[in-house]
């Protein structure tokens, strides 16, 4: 797309968010970012690099309820998390890889680094992946 034909960039709305620095609120003052987002173009491996299609997923991938089940149930409560991926222009990203991560009911991700005392839940992987589809879903 050349730059005729690239629509204007508009300036993201922070105000729509909570401020992510809050003076009397402490945590905020380890997490915050201190300094302007800057905008990073598409590098060459980015735009270069490895494709996955739908077929590198397994049926279950995207299903973090059956991926990993044994012998059961996973413990917890159910959510579905739903979303789109967008460019800095606001159109949809179709065939983008999602990796999605979650700690068990207990608070434990399976992870070799998560030292947590709470158990592993063999029914429940903790991880999913998916594609978005041609409208970036």
């Amino acid at each position: 797309m050349s730059d005729q034909t690239r629509p204007a960039l508009e300036p993201r709305d922070r105000d729509w968010h909570p401020k992510m620095f809050v003076p009397n609120y402490n945590s905020t003052q380890l997490r915050a970012p201190f300094r302007k987002p800057l905008h990073m173009p598409v590098s060459l491996s980015e735009a270069t690099g490895p494709v996955f299609g739908h077929d590198a997923l397994g049926a279950l991938d995207n299903d973090m309820i059956r991926n990993a089940a044994v012998d059961g149930d996973a413990v917890g409560e159910r959510i579905v998390v739903s979303g789109r991926v967008l460019d800095e222009y606001a159109r949809p990203q179709p065939d983008v890889l999602i990796e999605v991560w979650q700690a068990n009911a207990g608070g434990r991700y399976r992870h070799v680094r998560d030292g947590y005392l709470a158990p592993l839940d063999p029914n429940f992987s903790g991880y999913g992946r998916c594609m978005t589809d041609t409208e970036g879903r």
